[in-house]
């Protein structure tokens, strides 16, 4: 008989169509293979709930809570009155905790995985409990980011934000078997702040499926035919997202459009933001709200750009287009965490000006839409599902 194992997500791990909910679910079916799972997780989108039947086929039981983030940003505020977090009031339900205090009696659960650390919340200070716990992310440092980034009273709140949360993530792992994210950097980054648990702290990278991310398949062009064009994909309501694409089309496009007025920008992904929406209005500048298939825009696309300033962990969106053999042009952020190198059509740009004049220099001579069978081989060697999910099958044990 499988042995039981709670897992603890913070977003319901279906469908997987951006960067946390991919992981988790790649989890989930690989762990539902070896151990009988009792899922406790939250909806904080509505349109989700026509899948939660989809991921209860995976557990043996689940507690999936509706999650509102109006009200969950209101309640967060009581973290400043407790000196902790506001993560954590945030993703605090009576109900699930009830469920999770429940179903590991009613199940005699000795193993917990955690996805995202707040959701080690519902399971600490329990002595008869093994916890695993992925980070993913150190998203106290995200935090501090952001933090860089705003003005007062932003930057106050998310300074202490990182600040509380950072106090957490030490806890949990004070109490856990093992925690872990999703590259070494991340890891590396955890260690230089928690030595103590150094011993503790490693890493398991995400995959790419690669047959779905492929360019073989046949996609007819989403584009214009005289179009030469950028693509930049992602969740379009998440902030460091609608940052990247503010100050790629306001600062570095115009650039590229003085010298290639055929150039076209495509903002590819659900929920645009009003900012967002609004960079439509410059020249040359598409946004396309959420699309059923993202792999045409990546697939025809001359270049895909990756211009992230804020960024924690492994950027799915650039392991994607290298597995579709595309060339990517990117910030060092959005390439942290990807060990490329000199055989990769991978550039790695800062600035605004050298943005620009890469990007130029790549469109006139023809590099963009060509495949780059090196980036798909450098993701088939180095980021492989299989792999990772042995991983973590290894380190849960």
């Amino acid at each position: 008989m499988r042995e039981n194992l709670l897992f603890l997500v913070h977003r319901i791990p279906y469908p997987p169509n951006k960067g946390d909910k991919i992981r988790s679910f790649h989890f989930l079916k690989a762990l539902s293979q070896r151990y009988q799972i009792f899922l406790g997780s939250f909806i904080d989108d509505p349109n989700d709930w026509q899948y939660a039947d989809t991921v209860k086929n995976y557990c043996q039981e689940s507690c999936i809570e509706s999650l509102d983030p109006l009200q969950s940003k209101i309640k967060s505020l009581t973290g400043l009155l407790t000196c902790k977090a506001l993560s954590l009031p945030y993703y605090k339900n009576p109900k699930l905790q009830q469920w999770v205090n429940d179903v590991i009696e009613r199940h005699q659960i000795r193993k917990v995985l955690i996805f995202s650390s707040v959701m080690g919340q519902y399971v600490l200070n329990r002595e008869d409990l093994t916890l695993i716990a992925d980070y993913v992310d150190v998203d106290s440092d995200k935090w501090r980011q952001y933090a860089e980034k705003k003005t007062w009273p932003e930057s106050w709140i998310y300074r202490r934000e990182s600040e509380r949360l950072l106090e957490f993530e030490k806890q949990l792992i004070s109490q856990a078997k093992a925690g872990f994210f999703v590259s070494e950097q991340e890891a590396g980054l955890f260690k230089t702040l928690a030595p103590e648990f150094e011993d503790r702290i490693g890493s398991v990278n995400n995959g790419v499926d690669t047959n779905y991310f492929s360019p073989d398949h046949a996609f007819d062009s989403p584009y214009r035919p005289e179009s030469q064009v950028l693509a930049f994909t992602g969740a379009m309501d998440y902030w460091a997202n609608v940052d990247a694409v503010k100050w790629f089309a306001e600062k570095v496009f115009p650039a590229i459009r003085k010298k290639h007025p055929n150039t076209e920008f495509y903002i590819v992904g659900s929920k645009p933001t009003k900012d967002v929406l609004s960079l439509a209005q410059i020249d040359g500048v598409v946004v396309t709200g959420s699309v059923d298939d993202v792999r045409p825009f990546i697939a025809h696309a001359d270049l895909v750009v990756t211009p992230l300033r804020i960024a924690r962990g492994i950027q799915n969106k650039v392991l994607e287009a290298m597995a579709m053999a595309k060339p990517v042009i990117a910030t060092s952020m959005a390439i942290e965490g990807i060990p490329v190198n000199d055989s990769l059509n991978v550039a790695i740009i800062d600035d605004v000006q050298p943005f620009a004049d890469r990007v130029c220099e790549a469109l006139a001579q023809g590099k963009g839409g060509k495949r780059s069978e090196n980036n798909r081989r450098f993701v088939l060697e180095n980021f492989s599902w299989q792999t990772s999910t042995d991983r973590l099958l290894e380190l849960i044990g």
